[in-house]
């Protein structure tokens, strides 16, 4: 029987008025109705729409939102461009806004100096008007590179995000964050603006490449490893909910893959509305980011997730070494990352992954800051982690080749 469920939950330890709520999710989507999310912070007000199809509205979304933009300038990438551009263009010109579009490599690469001067030059030579909007459609990196334009351009112009990539609709296209990358590492350079809307369209994920959609298992892993330290988290359930969904997960099957993604924007938004600025539990967030970015910036052939795989599996083994966590936790995490296929160990350079973590923006005082799991689930961060400790910790994930 639960096999031929469209999605498996776990109820018994959790209050009625929360399994009626989730059941309640659940339905909407069955019915073909959106799930919805509203994230209120400091720098602003997201409302985020999660859904099959629901990109389909976005032309009548963002002329409610902007009633007088003149146009809407379409940021995207040279993979993404040609599958899903025309389309979006086309509901934006019959809600009556015109529409332009600006295509960048796809890659890393783009999220640069040069690349977003390029953009600049376009925005202003085509004449962006402050009450004109920028729309992201792409991964993290065309969300990043937009989403910084349109923080910095004229002082500010109208956000949307449309993610492409599971790792986008998870993670980067909500928050704020935004920025581009310096040759002195990741995210040096960048701003917060939130996006006034995020329509995440699980369809759009069906395009991915094979590789790319693992890769962003990685960001929810994350989520449900860290639930039991965030806001309303105590249930912890989003790792059981992985485990008796995985195979469903990665098939992209519905409505649990549009469920799981809104659970997963839920848990982030809740963290941002309490920690915009990453004074305190937004941190939470970095888990395995400390030493992912340093092993992505270390030259490694890499995709993010992939790399923040690595960078969970090694948090793990420094938390047993300090103290923090228990070898079953570790155990947990190894198991969670293998059940989609994540990679769990790769050929290192121990002495270039530990250099790169000088240029950490999340440094304080001098000290490096690692997230850490905690016995039983949740995560704590710890300043106090030796040097040698943090190589041993690669060493162990070390392999002869990569497990991708």
């Amino acid at each position: 029987a639960y096999d031929a469920a469209h999605i498996t939950l776990h109820v018994e330890a959790s209050p009625p008025e929360v399994v009626a709520h989730e059941i309640a999710a659940v339905a909407r989507l069955s019915e073909g109705q959106p799930l919805t999310l509203r994230l209120e912070a400091r720098s602003g007000e997201s409302e985020i729409l999660v859904a099959p199809g629901v990109v389909s509205t976005i032309g009548a979304r963002i002329h409610d939102s902007w009633p007088h933009a003149r146009r809407v300038w379409i940021v995207t990438d040279s993979n993404v461009g040609p599958l899903h551009a025309p389309a979006v263009m086309e509901r934006i010109q019959d809600a009556g806004i015109a529409t332009e579009c600006f295509v960048v490599a796809a890659g890393e690469g783009s999220k640069s100096l040069r690349v977003a001067g390029d953009l600049y030059d376009w925005l202003l030579g085509h004449g962006v008007e402050r009450g004109d909007v920028i729309v992201a459609l792409g991964g993290g990196v065309v969300g990043d590179l937009a989403g910084f334009a349109a923080a910095t351009v004229l002082r500010g112009v109208g956000l949307v995000q449309i993610p492409t990539t599971l790792l986008a609709a998870v993670d980067s296209s909500v928050g704020g964050k935004t920025g581009i990358n310096h040759a002195a590492g990741k995210n040096l350079i960048g701003a917060f603006l939130q996006p006034p809307l995020v329509v995440a369209d699980t369809n759009l994920l069906r395009s991915m490449p094979p590789r790319d959609l693992r890769s962003g298992w990685a960001e929810v892993v994350k989520h449900a490893l860290i639930q039991r330290s965030t806001p309303g988290g105590e249930r912890g359930d989003l790792v059981d909910v992985l485990q008796r969904n995985a195979s469903r997960l990665e098939r992209l099957d519905e409505p649990v893959t549009s469920y799981v993604i809104w659970r997963n924007i839920r848990l982030k938004a809740e963290v941002v509305a309490a920690d915009e600025r990453e004074d305190g539990i937004r941190a939470y967030l970095n888990f395995g980011h400390t030493l992912g970015h340093a092993i992505e910036a270390a030259d490694y052939h890499l995709l993010h997730g992939e790399a923040i795989s690595l960078g969970m599996r090694a948090a793990a083994n420094i938390g047993v070494a300090c103290g923090t966590c228990g070898p079953s936790d570790a155990d947990r995490l190894n198991g969670l990352l293998g059940l989609f296929d994540l990679p769990r160990s790769a050929a290192l350079d121990e002495t270039k992954v530990v250099a790169k973590l000088a240029s950490d923006k999340k440094r304080v005082a001098g000290r490096q800051r690692f997230v850490l799991p905690s016995r039983g689930g949740g995560v704590e961060i710890r300043d106090d982690v030796p040097e040698d400790v943090v190589r041993q910790s690669l060493s162990a994930v070390n392999a002869a080749t990569i497990g991708i």
